[in-house]
């Protein structure tokens, strides 16, 4: 039986991404509804996906290019 350790680690640190943008928008904005109320906790996710956005983006465009290098290699 052999392991892909590569596809192990690809899948491990996308769950570890997800579970942490998880906790920062359930718990943190959590935290801001419960002290502040819905106003700042709005703003809060506001801000929070201000935030994220860039990363994101960034991350789709280093996957758009990974696929079209892996499309080009294929000769």
């Amino acid at each position: 039986m052999t392991r892909d350790l590569r596809k192990y680690a690809q899948q491990t640190s996308v769950r570890l991404g997800a579970g942490a943008l998880l906790v920062l928008f359930i718990v943190g904005d959590g935290l801001i509804y419960l002290i502040y109320g819905q106003g700042p906790a709005l703003m809060g996710l506001i801000c929070l996906l201000a935030g994220v956005a860039p990363i994101l983006i960034i991350v789709l465009f280093m996957a758009l290019l990974d696929w079209a290098v892996k499309r080009a290699n294929r000769d």
